[in-house]
């Protein structure tokens, strides 16, 4: 008898738990009437149950036509159940990937900010270069004072253009620094993120020898959705149907 009960909780459990997540992906598909979705699922739900219970221990009495429509109603509630269930998986799954996407852009905008500044620093380094390599020519052109002068001269010539040099890579670098600062929490939210996704890359890996690819993963997780989908509404009924077996046979004829 214990582990009747034991079985009769677990079927109550399972059917409860396949219920609620039915219930909620049906109400992120049919999102205008939520409440209206949530009582029919839950009445459905319930009606499921009892009729297989009910069918099973009549099933001998019960006339072919209403048997016929009873088994078939059943298997169209475990599909709507299983729809449902597929339903709110795959919006678990789409949620993840949009807060993986919209962090992801926000690391790749600021790593494409940081790499302007940088270009920018690096081509003012080069103009201040090419503006040493000026100087440097007009004093090994002549090694007297003359040539000295004109290099200097030179150099002189060249303050406004070095300071606004000099100007861009400072103020490139400051920039920078505020975008790393920026990046880092986000970075780190993007590690997490993706850590999570880490395990289905796995599964990836296991199933199409390729993590790489995001069809790939998309694939692997339809998949996994199918089998939880498959064990999950039909095992809670064939328990109930196990539950009920269990009894008639315990119960007096």
């Amino acid at each position: 008898k214990a582990m009747t009960y034991l079985l009769l909780f677990n079927a109550i459990s399972l059917s409860a738990i396949a219920e609620y997540y039915a219930i909620v992906g049906l109400m992120a598909i049919f999102s205008v009437s939520p409440m209206a979705i949530a009582v029919m699922g839950a009445i459905l739900g319930l009606s499921k149950v009892v009729l297989t219970s009910w069918l099973y221990r009549n099933w001998k009495e019960t006339p072919i036509i209403l048997k016929t429509y009873f088994v078939s109603a059943i298997g169209i509630l475990m599909l709507l159940t299983s729809m449902g269930i597929f339903g709110y998986l795959s919006k678990a799954h789409l949620e993840h990937g949009i807060s993986l996407g919209d962090v992801g852009a926000e690391v790749a905008l600021l790593d494409e900010k940081i790499k302007i500044q940088k270009e920018n620093i690096d081509a003012a380094r080069k103009t201040l270069i090419q503006l040493d390599n000026q100087v440097n020519a007009a004093l090994e052109r002549s090694t007297s004072d003359a040539g000295a002068d004109k290099s200097a001269s030179i150099r002189r010539s060249q303050s406004r253009e070095r300071a606004r040099a000099i100007e861009e890579i400072n103020a490139g670098q400051k920039e920078i620094a505020k975008l790393n600062e920026e990046r880092a929490p986000k970075a780190t939210d993007l590690r997490k993120v993706e850590a999570e996704v880490g395990p289905i890359k796995y599964i990836a890996a296991l199933i199409y020898e390729d993590s790489a690819n995001q069809n790939t993963l998309e694939k692997a997780v339809r998949w996994l959705i199918v089998l939880i989908v498959l064990v999950f509404d039909p095992l809670a009924v064939l328990m109930f149907i196990a539950v009920n077996q269990t009894l008639m046979r315990s119960s007096p004829s």
